[in-house]
């Protein structure tokens, strides 16, 4: 339990920008904070669903309200999952061969690519939130949670490019917490269409859609690694996002 406990703040001080309640790290407790992951997306999508919620009882002027709410996940995240992004769509979108690729991932410099797939991303998430109306917000807190439960079971599964700073770090992880992190997935998936009905599939689809995000870069990249996550996870949340103003 102890380590549990541990894992989660750790996880919360690693991918999270409000400040850490409990600073704590043990190097013993690192498959914990991947197991966590979407717990800690739960926390950022219930500050984007409240906020998003608070703006619509005010009567906020709907474009203001449509750019705070795009940009808060990001700000939430401390922009990590987003530069992973962005690292991403520079390697990938270059066409190189795999070594150049994955050059250009470890390259600290923002390429064209990376701009223009970000600006696209706010674009997407901006028409989607001006467009919003009067759907229940509070699907954002399983939004920003169900994209989030593909990158725990990635770290924990797959392969990582030999550069990832998880190539040691969960190497021969344990199957109990592959197999916690599918439990977290499908009680992710299931719980908010029990609750929102229909909108609640944006939940499912925000999985999916991190998901393939995450194969095709782990395809293009030759291995998983942390940019690969963050990449899988901002395209979750956008295909989310896009996925409550349809339904």
């Amino acid at each position: 339990m102890k380590k549990a406990i541990t894992g989660f703040f750790m996880s919360w001080g690693m991918f999270c920008s409000i400040p850490c309640p409990l600073k704590i790290w043990d190097e013993k407790a690192k498959l914990y904070s991947v197991l966590f992951i979407p717990f800690i997306g739960a926390v950022i999508g219930a500050v984007w669903a409240a906020l998003s919620w608070l703006l619509g009882v005010i009567n906020a002027p709907s474009l203001l309200t449509a750019a705070i709410i795009t940009a808060l996940p990001y700000l939430l995240s401390g922009f990590i999952h987003l530069d992973g992004f962005m690292d991403c769509s520079d390697a990938i979108l270059s066409r190189r061969d795999l070594a150049e690729r994955q050059r250009i991932l470890k390259d600290s410099h923002t390429g064209a690519f990376a701009v223009i797939c970000v600006v696209i991303v706010f674009l997407i998430g901006f028409g989607s939130f001006a467009s919003l109306g009067d759907k229940n917000v509070w699907t954002l807190i399983f939004i920003s949670a169900a994209a989030r439960c593909p990158s725990a079971i990635a770290v924990m599964s797959f392969q990582p490019i030999g550069h990832s700073g998880y190539a040691k770090a969960f190497e021969g992880t344990n199957k109990g917490y592959k197999i916690a992190a599918w439990c977290v997935l499908a009680v992710v998936a299931v719980l908010p269409v029990v609750i929102f009905g229909t909108s609640g599939l944006c939940a499912i689809i925000a999985q999916a859609a991190a998901f393939l995000t995450i194969l095709y870069g782990k395809h293009q990249l030759g291995g998983m690694s942390g940019d690969i996550s963050g990449y899988g996870i901002t395209v979750g949340e956008l295909v989310g996002a896009v996925a409550l103003v349809l339904l």
